[in-house]
Parts: C-alpha cells; sequence; structure tokens
C-alpha cells in the first residue's frame, strides 16, 4: 500500500515514515524544498520511500503528490484549515485515495474544566487561549461535515505530545536548546509550539534550575502521549479505524506537579518546596515578549502558554483502546525515557 505522510519532515510524521516503512508500506513523504530531511530514511531505503517536494498550501504540488497513493495521513501541523481543505479537495481528483487519516490535536475537542472529554465533544468555539487551537477547531470541522458528506475520513486527535526526537518546532525539547542559534519562529508560532510540547520546556527548565518551583498548584489537567503510542495508534486509524470516527490518542491525565513529581522519583531528585502562582509567570511571559523584541531572541515562555494552563484538558482514550487496540504507556514510563535522553543530550542534569 502507498502512503502520503504530509508534514513528513516534522516530529511525528518523519516517525510515522519510519513505522510506516518497518511495516512494509510504500511511502511518499510529502514535504517544503527547504525541509530538513535528515530524520527520514534516505529516499533509496529498499526503493520504498520516496520524497515529493511542496506544500499543503500550493495545491498542484499537493495534487501531483496524492497521484497514486492509496492513504493519505496528514499529520502537517501548523496550516490546519487551508492544508486540510487541499486533502480534501485532492481527494476528489485523485481516484485511488480510500481513505485519510486527519492529524487533529486534543485542542480541537476544547478544555475540559473539571471533567474528563470523550470523543463525542465540540469545541464550543466561544474562546480560543491560543490562534493554533482556534485553527485546529475550525478544521475540526470541516473534517466532520466531510465525513458526513461520505468521505472517507478518520480523525484522531493526539494529546500533548513527548518522547524523543528530531530539532523541530513540533518537539521544543530540542529547540530550546539551539533558540540562540535558530531565530526563524514568530513568537505568536511559537506560542503555538510550546502548548504542544509544554512539558518538555518544564522539564528543561526545571533541572536547570531556572523554574525552582511548581507551576500552579496542580489543578491543571493534560493528556500526556508518547509520541511512538501516537505513531501506534495513527497505523491503527489506517488499518483498523471506520470511517468518520474520530479517536482519541491520548494517555494518562496529570497536572504539571505530578509530572514534576514523578521527574523527582526516577531522577531520584529533590522535588519543588513551593508553587509559582500562574499570575506571576503570565507577568514573566510579557515581559519576555518585551525582552525578545528588543533582543531578537525568542522568549522562553509566552502569555498564551500560561491562558492553556489556566484549563485542564484531560481526556479518556477507551475508545481508541477498544476500536484500535491502542495501548498508551503511563507517564512515568515515558518520562523515564525522555528524561535520560535530555540528559544524553546535555539539556538536563540531575
Amino acid at each position: 500500500m502507498k502512503v502520503l505522510v504530509t508534514g513528513a519532515s516534522g516530529y511525528l510524521g518523519g516517525r510515522l515514515c519510519h513505522a510506516l516503512l518497518a511495516r512494509g508500506h510504500s511511502v511518499r513523504a510529502f514535504v517544503r524544498p527547504t525541509s530538513d530531511v535528515s530524520s527520514l530514511p534516505p529516499p533509496s531505503h529498499g526503493g520504498a520511500l520516496e520524497l515529493a517536494y511542496g506544500d499543503v498550501t500550493d495545491y498542484r504540488s499537493l495534487l501531483a503528490a496524492c497521484s497514486g497513493c492509496h492513504v493519505i495521513l496528514h499529520a502537517a501541523a501548523l496550516v490546519n484549515v487551508g492544508g486540510l481543505r487541499n486533502v480534501l479537495q485532492a481527494f476528489k481528483e485523485i481516484k485511488t485515495v480510500e481513505k485519510i487519516i486527519y492529524t487533529s490535536s486534543f485542542f480541537a475537542l476544547g478544555p475540559t474544566d473539571g471533567y474528563i472529554a470523550d470523543e463525542s465533544q465540540v469545541h464550543p468555539c466561544k474562546l480560543f487561549c491560543t490562534e493554533y487551537e482556534k485553527s485546529k477547531a475550525v478544521a475540526d470541522k470541516i473534517a466532520l461535515e466531510a465525513a458526513l458528506e461520505g468521505v472517507p475520513i478518520v480523525v484522531v486527535y493526539p494529546g500533548v505530545i513527548y518522547g524523543p526526537g528530531k530539532v523541530t518546532a513540533g518537539n521544543i525539547v530540542a529547540r530550546l536548546a539551539t533558540l540562540q542559534s535558530q531565530r526563524q519562529l514568530s513568537v505568536s508560532s511559537m506560542s503555538s509550539s510550546y502548548c504542544l510540547s509544554l512539558e518538555k520546556f518544564i522539564l528543561i527548565e526545571r533541572f536547570n534550575g531556572r523554574l525552582p518551583g511548581y507551576i500552579g498548584y496542580g489543578k491543571d489537567k493534560f493528556s500526556f502521549s508518547h509520541v511512538d503510542d501516537v505513531v501506534d495508534g495513527h497505523i491503527a486509524a489506517m488499518n483498523k479505524g471506520r470511517l468518520g470516527e474520530r479517536y482519541l490518542l491520548t494517555g494518562e491525565n496529570a497536572s504539571f506537579v505530578q509530572v514534576f513529581n514523578t521527574a523527582a522519583i526516577i531522577t531520584q531528585t529533590k522535588r519543588p518546596w513551593f508553587n509559582i502562582p500562574l499570575g506571576v509567570i503570565e507577568a514573566y511571559g510579557w515581559a519576555s515578549v518585551l525582552f525578545s523584541r528588543i533582543t531578537g531572541n525568542l522568549p522562553l515562555i509566552s502569555p498564551p502558554t500560561v491562558y492553556v494552563l489556566r484549563h485542564q484538558w484531560a481526556y479518556s482514550c477507551e475508545k481508541a483502546k477498544a476500536e484500535l487496540d491502542y495501548n498508551p504507556r503511563s507517564l512515568s514510563e515515558g518520562l523515564a525515557e525522555v528524561l535520560p535522553w535530555l540528559k544524553s543530550l546535555g539539556l538536563i542534569k540531575f
């Protein structure tokens, strides 16, 4: 089976390509001409991987990339509305495509203050913490409308993705180590990326002594998804997902207080002994943004990040477990892998 992967040079997209090849599929990786493809297997890899250059906003290049493919894994993250619309239009022209797996986000479903949500939740679209959240919610409605029209689409919703991997905008854990030399992300796009990989930023700051206390008071709840579990969930959705259905590829729901405490147990280090109010962190975020405009360096934290932290984002993945045999690892298992990796890169010390 030939699979087109959009966003193939990204953190999740690259790992999807590796996993698909390992399972015997042919992969066409759709990347920009300027993309760093070093994390992808070489195109000569058994002849099973080929690169297609273009952009999801450039319809002609996308249409050419779709030609001859049986499945589209649409994992391009930053151009949510226009990119999805182009994928859906290309499906109407390319007759070989049998299924579309659209990678959405937990942000598309909206916050879950005081409860745990499932796939029945639809974003109320009244207030948004970030522009990224808004774009995901709008794209989600487009995907659901397409499903009602008979488009063979399956929508998957990862939680906060974490794990070892490439230095990309979607993997802030490594990105923060290179901010001084790489300034191509805007403050607004960086805010969106932080929301996607917030736990990595917090771990780096925590173990480098720049975040001495807990963030908030442990009322926040995020659903953490290890990247390899999310990859497995995508492939299961491709093989088993029912057309028109939505699947949460989330994991353990935990606060950042729990993240800090779990990390302290794994590393045998001391836990923080005080809490930092979110109001203080928000003020620091505004100061960081102002300072970044003066220096040209990206801020370590921005106000939209704090807006996200003021809400809960807790979800159930029971449907994916039942229908896709999705089996996410616990947060402690995932952190036991990630923390030594961060240490090996010299990003944290313990």
